[in-house]
Order: structure tokens, then sequence, then C-alpha cells
């Protein structure tokens, strides 16, 4: 009979031991990926966005009016540096950008709202998908200021000197008649809501163009002036977007609209 030596019957325990183990700790972590992980839940409401939302608002207009202010005391570069970057009178650029940004998050919202609208048989739909693409629209021409393409066909003049307001008066119009339904359908202080942030969307995209053309035909476009009479415009019109997505968010939630995403195995054994 041979007989292992106490050291080798050791070491082949040792082993078992072991691989018992990682056999065990694989077991394990199996049982634990097994396991549903509990949701993250990230909540949007006025109250944790309305404060990021306005200081940002805040920093973009003082910015924009601090360098057209400096700008026309030491007579910074008008193509280059901090005054192109941060004016708001100027295309592409931090505005711009943070326009464009708010104006697609509205419209995001608008889409949730359409959604929600159609699964809650609450009616207007379409209502809700004209505004989002509408909002969508507007972002790409903050970009690629389409809209002054309109102002071509005509020459105008004074307060007029800016023809394209012509033709987006009676945009206003329409789309004010048309959804004058809607808005009797919504809830009093939503409409209502609503209201004052169009009207102060178009106050400023629309009605200060019109002080702004008389001073742009009478004292012409580079100068500070026209860059503050450009910066109250742009300021309703951001000020607007952002009043219109933090009562969009009170909307939704009044509506009980939560947003989840989900594996596509959770949704097909849904």
């Amino acid at each position: 009979m041979v007989t292992e030596p106490p050291n080798s019957v050791k070491l082949r325990n040792d082993r078992i031991h072991f691989s018992n183990e990682i056999h065990a700790q694989n077991v394990h972590h199996a049982s634990v990926d097994e396991q549903p992980r509990a949701p993250l839940d990230i909540v949007l409401s006025k109250s944790n966005t309305q404060r990021p939302f306005f200081v940002a608002l805040g920093l973009i207009i003082f910015a924009g009016v601090l360098v057209e202010v400096l700008g026309a005391t030491y007579g910074w570069s008008t193509q280059s540096g901090l005054l192109p970057l941060f004016s708001l009178s100027y295309e592409g650029n931090v505005p711009t950008f943070y326009s464009a940004v708010i104006l697609s998050i509205a419209g995001c919202l608008l889409m949730f709202s359409a959604m929600a609208a159609r699964k809650q048989n609450a009616g207007f739909v379409p209502h809700w998908w004209i505004l989002a693409l509408g909002f969508f629209y507007i972002a790409i021409d903050e970009v690629f200021s389409i809209h002054e393409l309109a102002g071509g066909f005509m020459s105008l003049s004074g307060v007029l000197y800016f023809s394209w307001v012509v033709p987006a008066c009676y945009i206003v119009v329409v789309i004010g008649l048309f959804y004058v339904r809607f808005l009797r359908h919504l809830p009093r202080q939503t409409a209502l809501r609503f209201l004052i942030a169009g009207a102060l969307y178009v106050g400023g995209a629309v009605g200060m163009e019109l002080p702004l053309g008389y001073w742009t035909e009478k004292h012409g476009s580079h100068n500070l002036g026209y860059a503050l009479i450009d910066a109250v415009e742009e300021s309703m019109e951001m000020l607007a977007v952002n009043l219109f997505i933090v009562w969009l968010l009170d909307h939704l939630a009044d509506s009980r609209v939560v947003l989840r995403f989900f594996p596509e195995s959770s949704v097909e054994k849904t």
C-alpha cells in the first residue's frame, strides 16, 4: 500500500477548498445578477429645474450685455474674441446655442404631453404634436435664421424695416385662432400660464423687432443702442421659453405622467 506524503494531502485539500470557494462565489454573483434591480427615479419638476434654468439665463443675459458695453467702451473687435462669442445680437455663439437647447427641451416635453394625451384619451393630441414640431423648427431657426429670408420679398421702412414681421403677424393670428379651443380645454391655470409665456415670446420675437427696425434704419446695427434693444428682445424670448418649460413640467405632473426606460426583454414580458 502506497501512502501519500502529508504535504501532498494538504495541498490537494487546499485546492479542493479553493475550488469550492470559487464555485460558491460564482453562484452568488449569478444569483445577484438575476435579481431585479431597484428602479432609479430621476424626478424633473418645477422645484428642482427652475433654479438651474434661470441661473443659466441670468448668466447668459449678463454676459451678453456686459460684452456689448465693454466692447463699445474699449472698441473691441466684432470679428473675434468675447464680443461675438457672448453677444445676444450675434448668431452661432453661446446665447444661440443656449436658445436652441431650451427650445429643444420644450419640444421634447411637448412630445411627452402629446403621448400622454393620446394614452389618457384627453383629446387635442394633434395640437400638442404641432406645438412640439413648432418648437423644434424654432430651435433650428435660431441657428440658421430662416425667418430672415421672409423679409427679402418686401422692402419696407420705419418700424417695419425688418419686413419679415408682416407675415409673422399673420402666422401668429392664425395659430392663435387655431389654439383657442385647445386653451379652453386646458385647466384654467395652465391655459393662463401658456398664454403669458406665448405673449412674452411673441412680444420679444415680433414686437421688439419694430423699435429695433426703426433704430437700425436710423443709426445702423453696429452700435450700443442696437445691441441693448436686441438684448431686451432676446431676453424676453429666452425668459418666455424658460417659463414655458417649468409650467409644462407642472402640467405633466398634474397629468400624472411618468417617463420610464425599460430593457427590451422587460417590455416583451409586459
